[in-house]
């Protein structure tokens, strides 16, 4: 007698089966969405990368890469314009910092503790020049200076890299301000210390870490802005992004990318500190405190 194996049925999927299949798909990243997202880096980031490469060409090309060398490393260097330039720069970008953290933390205090309807509208006027777009900005305050017959120099580009700062600064510490608690500062003023003594030794330390990542934040900002230091400048010294634009107009140098490189290193160094800035006091990390959560 011959036995006839009947072939068994299929066990039915389980709900949880069933379940991490449909996760699995949801989660299962589209090949275009990949291809989009490698496209708009490789655009974005390309042309800064031939700058870097070619800053390191040993010959007078911006075609042709014949071999690495220090060479426009070296003739920046030596290159008193640039150097001047630079050193312009560094005091712009340090006054404005120390300028607009002074008065952004004046502010943000000012803007949490005030309960009117006058510091709903100061909040709203402050949100202003981050929406304008600097070359109104850079405008405005070239017409400004013009209007008051003030000569356009260093000094005129401080005051208007501060005035376009002071927003960025009030954004970060709005919110650290807020989530700070009334009743330590009420505490210590029990015991004996005035306001102002209050502010200085209970409500500022607190403050510090977001104080001292808006101001590495700054500091890149203006070394790197060029609209609004284009507008307010004056014709010697001049800060080292207009003088960069001045010198390209006659042809792009293998010494300009070089320059350009050092500017790109220098900012992504900044704000790299800024984003670790907070771990040193014990936060999770910087980017809580740049998006103002």
């Amino acid at each position: 007698m011959t036995l006839v194996r009947m072939p068994s049925a299929t066990a039915p999927a389980s709900p949880t089966s069933r379940t991490r299949a449909r996760r699995a798909r949801a989660h299962r990243r589209p090949r275009v969405l990949i291809a989009v997202t490698g496209l708009f880096f490789a655009l974005l980031y390309l042309p800064i990368a031939v700058v870097a490469l070619f800053s390191f060409n040993s010959q007078k090309s911006l075609t042709v890469f014949d071999g690495f060398s220090l060479r426009w490393y070296r003739a920046f260097v030596h290159d008193d314009v640039l150097i001047a330039s630079l050193g312009t720069s560094l005091r712009i970008s340090l006054v404005a910092m120390a300028g607009s953290v002074i008065l952004g933390v004046a502010l943000a205090l000012g803007l949490v503790r005030c309960r009117t309807r006058l510091g709903s509208l100061a909040g709203l006027v402050m949100l202003v020049p981050l929406i304008t777009p600097e070359i109104v900005t850079g405008v405005a305050s070239m017409l400004l200076f013009k209007g008051l017959g003030v000569p356009l120099s260093t000094a005129t580009v401080m005051l208007a890299e501060i005035t376009f700062s002071i927003s960025y600064v009030t954004v970060i510490l709005r919110s650290r301000v807020a989530a700070l608690n009334p009743e330590v500062e009420e505490a210590a003023m029990d015991l004996g210390a005035t306001r102002w003594q209050a502010v200085r030794l209970v409500t500022l330390p607190a403050l510090l870490p977001a104080v001292l990542a808006s101001a590495v934040l700054i500091f890149a900002l203006v070394f790197d802005d060029f609209v609004l230091a284009y507008f307010t400048t004056g014709v010697d010294p001049q800060p080292l992004s207009v003088r960069i634009y001045s010198a390209i107009r006659f042809g792009v140098q293998p010494t300009i990318n070089a320059v350009g490189t050092l500017m790109l290193a220098g900012s992504i160094a900044l704000i790299a500190l800024a984003l670790f800035i907070p771990r040193l006091f014990g936060r999770r990390g910087g980017l809580d405190i740049l998006s103002g959560k």
